[in-house]
């Protein structure tokens, strides 16, 4: 009996399991068998394998081959196998030596011709494998800058069977025949249509649009500059043509570049969705995802056939997920987004399988007034019916507008703001640096903690570790005796007062941080003062 074993990695979700590929061969009927929970993608590597070992130049073993894949109890999907099936293969006949393939983990597809072709979810199998405790993985070589980017690995890329198995073997290594020019057919497999290519992609610093564009709006610029620094959600309401997409669009300009951490995070997952760009191994920027209003909910939190795809608000995590036309989303869908404005992940159940995916974002709703947009507009008329108007608003549930920390009114803009000459406001970078002192201070002030921005203190912490000045909360107090305000509202209330507080560059919130993030959170002026920056926005 021949035996040999390998070990590849198998993807839930964008966690990975490594799985051991194990080879069998005794004699009798010339036969290949697949076991271990295989889908019909993997079912299919038998042909893909049996092709490329021939076209190798590798002699197929005519006995009885029996491949397992342990542990059996996790389903298995994908081409990601090849690889490793086709070592353990010539392991089990001693094309190879099967030691030098126990420790490797192999990931790929195989072409008929031998070639090894790029996978999706790279980065999270190599992750996955150096939790384990392996140290050398095996990639195809179209990847190897995503798999580099877990440290105390050794990768190894390779273009094609033949030069992978001259490595084990310790023979000269062939050389493949190079790519044609123009489109390289082999990075089909990094690209999925249809899985929403483009969307959550960010954009380099200084190459979207700027913040200058957007003519006046200094509340609904504060509110922008507000969110990007203490990451809250925010509610854009206003007639259409007031500028609440053009906010939305430059609001992942002002934002901090990604920590490394952070990048690796967004990396593994778009990487599992299938929309990292060939080419681009490390997602360096807040990714921007702006689903359309006829978004389903598996869509949009996550699912699909068998295990559970990631969905557009893991697309946006650690970025901004911006739903225009929030009303005409479905209420299920708009609901679905709850959780994970809480906790930070979406836990997606189906008959495959539960998964855990990742879901910390920047939420930006935009709304119209009324169906017809004119509801608020000065000198315009609004011929929706009060009970349409009401059936409108509630399309968004409270539950779901009490967990948005900033709810602003985007005014019609003035005609002395559209057509002034130079009266352009601040720039995205002047409104970027801001952001970044102001959380700095607030990474000081939670050093040590969990949380990174006021955005993800829970109350309760804000109450007892770090108290606002005596007498500040007098004005939300009362709005919460008065049932105008909720307790998770308060806990809002005193969130956004920090982030105002550090963008000023207090130590601690006062009356009018206190008041000014009360205003901003109801939508009822207060008297507050603006900051410097925002008057100047104008």
């Amino acid at each position: 009996m021949a035996f040999a074993r390998a070990c590849s990695v198998a993807l839930v979700g964008v966690e990975g399991v490594v799985v051991e590929v194990q080879a069998d061969l005794e004699p009798g009927v010339a036969a290949f068998t697949l076991v271990g929970l295989p889908d019909k993608s993997l079912v299919e590597s038998r042909d893909r394998v049996r092709a490329a070992v021939v076209n190798s130049g590798a002699e197929w073993p005519q006995r009885k081959l029996t491949v397992g894949l342990s542990p059996a109890s996790v389903p298995k999907g994908g081409s990601g196998f090849d690889l490793a099936v086709a070592c353990a293969v010539l392991g089990a006949s001693e094309r190879v030596d099967p030691r030098s393939i126990a420790g490797l983990v192999l990931i790929g597809e195989l072409g008929l011709d031998g070639r090894v072709r790029p996978v999706r979810g790279v980065l999270p199998a190599v992750l996955a494998a150096a939790e384990a405790g392996y140290r050398q993985v095996v990639v195809p070589e179209q990847t190897v800058g995503e798999a580099s980017l877990v440290p105390g690995v050794s990768v190894l890329g390779v273009r094609s069977l033949r030069q992978l198995i001259a490595v084990l073997n310790d023979e000269p290594v062939p050389e493949e025949e190079p790519v044609p020019e123009g489109p390289d057919p082999m990075l089909a497999g990094l690209m999925v249509p249809g899985a929403g290519v483009g969307t959550g992609l960010a954009t380099a610093p200084g190459e979207g649009p700027d913040l200058a564009d957007v003519a006046g709006q200094r509340m609904a610029r504060l509110a922008l500059e507000v969110a990007a620094a203490g990451g809250h959600h925010l509610l854009l309401t206003g007639p259409p043509g007031a500028g609440k997409t053009m906010l939305a669009e430059r609001l992942v300009g002002v934002l901090p570049a990604l920590t490394r951490q952070e990048s690796l995070e967004v990396t593994a997952v778009h990487s599992v969705a299938g929309i990292l760009p060939p080419g681009q191994p490390l997602v360096s920027r807040p990714p921007y995802c702006a689903p359309h209003h006829s978004a389903t909910m598996p869509s949009l939190v996550g699912g699909g056939n068998g295990l559970p795809r990631p969905g557009a608000v893991s697309l946006a995590h650690r970025g901004v997920l911006f739903l225009d036309e929030a009303p005409e989303f479905a209420s299920k869908v708009l609901d679905a987004l709850r959780q994970p404005l809480e906790s930070g992940h979406v836990v997606v159940a189906r008959s495959g399988g539960v998964v855990r995916l990742p879901a910390r974002f920047l939420m930006v709703l935009a709304a119209n007034p009324c169906p017809c947009g004119q509801h608020t507009a000065q000198g315009a008329g609004c011929e929706c019916p009060p009970s349409v108007i009401r059936r409108y608003a509630a399309r968004m549930s409270g539950p779901l507008l009490d967990r948005v920390d900033l709810r602003v009114e985007v005014e019609p803009v003035h005609r002395r703001d559209l057509l002034a000459q130079g009266g352009r406001g601040e720039t995205s970078a002047q409104v970027a640096e801001r952001i970044r002192t102001a959380r700095e201070r607030s990474a000081a002030r939670l050093d040590g903690t969990p949380w990174t921005v006021n955005g993800e203190v829970p109350g309760h912490e804000l109450r007892t570790r770090w108290p606002v000045a005596p007498g500040a909360l007098a004005a939300p107090e009362r709005d919460l005796e008065r049932g105008l305000l909720t307790a998770r509202g308060l806990d809002r209330v005193l969130r956004v007062a920090w982030t105002i507080a550090d963008l000023a560059g207090r130590d601690c919130p006062g009356p009018q941080d206190v008041e000014l993030a009360l205003e901003l959170r109801t939508g009822v002026s207060r008297g507050a003062p603006l900051p410097v920056g925002a008057r100047g926005a104008s």
